[in-house]
């Protein structure tokens, strides 16, 4: 079975991170700049969450806030599961299904070391199917 592991691996472990009294007018220019959905909320330079797009669609705009004066920790999301590199990649999709989301923070001895994204997960799973199908294809030519 695949890992987180072959994921961060394969798109490496750089996050995009901002400091939680950023406005949320900011970090949505840098979203847009990097064209990622997430971006990792830091105090003091440690992990409090992330922001998504989601968080902005529905704590921004649905509740009429000011994008220019509301800052990222006011809205960012904090309750995500801790995920380590270790995980399989079905009890990532799993996780990310049942609880509807969209993106998952990953830790190694309790410091952040990445994320990964519903896209990341499908993406490493068309990959281990097409692993699966060139090994079947191998094994009946042979």
């Amino acid at each position: 079975m695949k890992k987180v592991s072959n994921i961060l691996t394969r798109k490496g472990s750089s996050v995009t991170a901002i400091d939680g009294g950023t406005t949320v007018l900011d970090a949505l220019k840098l979203m847009a700049d990097k064209n990622i959905g997430s971006v990792v909320i830091t105090e003091d330079g440690e992990y409090v969450g992330l922001l998504t797009e989601r968080d902005y669609a529905r704590k921004v705009i649905l509740q009429g806030k000011s994008s220019l004066e509301t800052q990222v920790r006011e809205i960012m999301s904090t309750e995500f599961p801790r995920m380590i590199p270790e995980n399989t990649v079905e009890t990532c999709m799993h996780v990310m299904s049942e609880n509807n989301l969209r993106y998952l923070p990953i830790f190694r001895d309790n410091a952040l070391c990445g994320i990964i994204s519903i896209s990341d997960v499908v993406t490493e799973t068309i990959i281990s199917h097409e692993e699966t199908i060139e090994q079947l294809k191998s094994y009946i030519q042979s």
